[in-house]
């Protein structure tokens, strides 16, 4: 009885034992991001951890951390450089501030449509780019569809750039928002993205500017009852990963995530179609009014922006290839 019992005793620290070894063998990245457990973002993000734990045999998991649990965007690319977080989503519109280059992205009326963005992002321009960041111990892994971005008000619609005139109108940290509000004729306010539905609600900005799922996931539209779907700017989200947890990985472990995040991106892209509809459908059947201004009105006064972007040759060569690419 005695000897049956070392025995048994002997199996059970064994598994234990392996249990824990095998434990141990596995990396957990934490990756971080501000959105709402329901948007097109985090399901694919879902997604990309079922197939990493598929393709790595359980050697590499993910922990998703949404809803700004771990901070803003910034918060999160400021903890991400230290080597306190993994990786995070960003717009790219933030990221221009640690990856100047990216900054392209923010040139509105950029692209010509839908199709030429995705060919700009999934070709030579987007893949340069993603590496722009690694001085700043960032790495790009892949873009995210974010949509054109539009305006939404409180008290008007803006059929014209001079409808903005005296209007303040919350910007993410981004130069080129700033530039390109000022430009309308408005008034830029940098407010973080946690904050805006009480400055709506308070009168500390008249309006904001997003994508379609973004405005109907935030309740925006409960307080703003105008959206004019102007299409100023495409701008990407972006996720990216510490150049210091990237390289504790080995080159077939590195290949494994890349094969998951491009999965995602594929995953998402098709998510993000069906959620930009039945975003402006609900709206619409909140009452938002919903209105299509000309685009050329809007168009006209931005052209002081791309003349000074003429004089940055660097950034000249990537409107020049992007313009160019089919």
């Amino acid at each position: 009885m005695k000897l049956k019992s070392t025995i048994l005793l002997s199996f059970l620290m064994l598994l234990t034992f392996n249990q824990c070894a095998e434990i141990s063998q596995t990396k957990t990245l934490k990756l971080a991001h501000g959105l709402d457990v329901s948007h097109s973002v985090h399901l694919a993000m879902v997604k990309m951890g079922e197939d990493l734990a598929a393709i790595s045999g359980n050697k590499i998991k993910l922990e998703i951390y949404p809803n700004q649990q771990l901070g803003t965007e910034r918060e999160c690319i400021e903890l991400l450089q230290i080597g306190s977080l993994d990786m995070t989503k960003v717009s790219v519109g933030v990221l221009e501030n640690f990856a100047p280059k990216m900054k392209v992205f923010g040139l509105p009326f950029l692209f010509r449509d839908r199709q030429h963005s995705f060919s700009v992002l999934d070709g030579p321009v987007g893949k340069e780019l993603l590496d722009e960041g690694l001085e700043y111990w960032i790495k790009g892994l892949g873009y995210y569809d974010a949509g054109s971005r539009s305006f939404y008000t409180k008290t008007r619609p803006i059929d014209s750039p001079s409808d903005l005139k005296g209007m303040k109108i919350r910007v993410m940290e981004s130069p080129t928002a700033y530039e390109m509000i000022k430009s309308f004729g408005g008034s830029p306010t940098p407010i973080s993205w946690g904050e805006l539905y009480t400055s709506l609600q308070q009168g500390v900005v008249d309006g904001a500017e997003n994508n379609p799922p973004s405005f109907y996931l935030s309740r925006h539209y409960e307080v703003c009852k105008f959206y004019s779907i102007d299409e100023h700017t495409v701008l990407p989200d972006v996720l990216i990963i510490g150049t210091n947890t990237w390289n504790r990985f080995t080159k077939e472990e590195q290949a494994w995530i890349q094969q998951a995040v491009d999965n995602s991106v594929v995953h998402q892209r098709k998510l993000w179609k069906i959620a930009e509809q039945e975003a402006l459908d609900e709206v619409i059947k909140a009452g938002v009014q919903v209105s299509y201004p000309d685009k050329t009105k809007f168009r006209a006064t931005v052209n002081g922006i791309y003349e000074r972007v003429k004089q940055d040759k660097k950034m000249a060569r990537l409107v020049m290839k992007i313009q160019e690419t089919k």
